[in-house]
């Protein structure tokens, strides 16, 4: 996987409005710690080490979600090609093992729901659809072993 990451605008929606609710966070935080402070002996205070260690995560997850906005490439996905399959399709595909029909959302990481069968263009699946044309046949390198899949139908979400 290189260092680069696709997603859609979706994914980029999701993460601004994660990235505004850690900022709120970020504020409730320091008032924490001021209160906390409060409390007296920093050395024995248990909710001023609450409240620090709960500013770390804050802060930790600030600086991820900056990083992937400022490093991300971001797609529109309602532009999304049905010639080719590619982050924002639905594809529906036979499982040529099993005989089975499974349709697949091509998401970004934010999204995915494998319950949903929202996957990845990360993921072993996604990534082995990635680029693939209808009529095609690829195969995934999953955990549970080799899928191959054969692509019935290329849409738009």
């Amino acid at each position: 996987m290189s260092d680069t990451r696709q997603l859609t605008l979706t994914d980029k929606k999701k993460l601004e409005a994660d990235l505004a609710e850690l900022m709120e966070a970020k504020k409730r935080v320091a008032e924490e710690i001021q209160i906390a402070r409060g409390f007296g002996d920093l050395s024995e205070n248990a909710e001023y080490d609450a409240a620090k260690a709960k500013e770390a995560e804050v802060y930790g997850n600030i600086n991820r979600i900056e990083q992937i906005l400022r490093t991300a490439t971001f797609v529109d996905d309602s532009a999304a090609s049905t010639d080719v399959v590619s982050l924002g399709n639905i594809v529906r595909v036979l499982d040529m093992e099993y005989n089975e029909e499974d349709e697949y959302t091509i998401v970004g990481f934010t999204e995915a729901d494998p319950m949903k069968l929202f996957i990845s263009n990360e993921s072993p699946i996604g990534e082995a659809l990635i680029g693939a044309h209808l009529g095609d046949t690829v195969v995934a390198n999953t955990p549970g072993g080799k899928v191959s899949l054969k692509i019935l139908d290329i849409r738009k979400r």
